[in-house]
């Protein structure tokens, strides 16, 4: 069984060397990175049109970031190790302790001072727009006390759409940072959930803005269980809660169905 602990050595010698390829097959034109901090904690969170979403924010960003990724990826050959080596954290969506582990390794990336990327919206959204986020990186940001960066992603779905098994060269895309939303901001609301949802809710906020894109209030997917947020707000979830509170109130919000 392959441990993941985020992202490493692994990522920067890839940094080094993939980087300089993909600024020449692909024009990646890079706003607001001056605002990421130089070192500490943050969590990135982008929206997600692509499956190369996270490579292209991997090789821009000037430090080790690590990512949850579906589980599934642990089963092939193919990226059983060289995902986790890269920075993946798997998550098993079918919950209990294994999504616990996912959120616990999440919080040690980020109380080492390093970054850790987060897709707000669960999957990647197919028809183009901007959805509803569900709440992983705001009980994070609150339990571990760092900020959050929206970020806003545009181009890379031309680059790769849906389904495509490669992606394609000589195309341009577009990745912008937001400014901070800081938890400070929201830890003096009375009731949790509705801390998570507002500052879910800002951080899609600057998405649009930073993408111009459309805002849909609906989670993306195929398969969209209401049940999540009423779970959601009936469990307010701390990282060391019992294994079972944690999968009933973050089993949904931090599984990418795709990184």
């Amino acid at each position: 069984m392959v441990k993941a602990q985020g992202a490493g050595v692994a990522q920067q010698r890839l940094r080094r060397v993939a980087g300089p390829i993909a600024r020449k097959l692909w024009d990646i034109e890079t706003k607001g990175f001056e605002r990421l901090p130089a070192d500490g904690p943050a969590i990135l969170c982008p929206n997600h049109i692509s499956f190369i979403d996270s490579a292209f924010l991997m090789l821009s960003v000037p430090r080790n970031i690590s990512f949850v990724g579906k589980a599934e990826y642990m089963d092939s050959w193919k990226t059983k190790y060289i995902f986790p080596a890269l920075g993946m954290i798997p998550i098993d969506r079918t919950g209990g302790s294994k999504s616990a582990a996912a959120l616990e390794t999440a919080a040690r990336v980020l109380r080492k001072g390093e970054l850790f990327g987060l897709f707000p919206e669960g999957t990647r959204a197919r028809d183009g727009k901007i959805h509803k986020g569900r709440t992983g990186a705001a009980r994070l940001a609150l339990e571990v006390g760092t900020p959050i960066y929206p970020v806003g992603i545009t181009g890379t779905d031309a680059i790769q759409p849906p389904d495509a098994k490669a992606p394609k060269p000589f195309k341009s895309c577009t990745i912008s940072v937001g400014r901070p939303i800081r938890p400070e901001r929201y830890e003096a609301m009375p009731e949790r959930h509705r801390a998570l949802r507002a500052m879910t809710d800002e951080v899609m906020f600057e998405i649009c803005e930073l993408t111009g894109v459309e805002y849909v209030n609906t989670y993306a997917g195929k398969s969209e269980e209401a049940p999540a947020e009423t779970r959601e707000a009936a469990k307010p979830a701390h990282i060391h809660d019992t294994a079972e509170s944690l999968e009933a109130a973050l089993q949904l919000d931090l599984a990418s169905a795709s990184v």
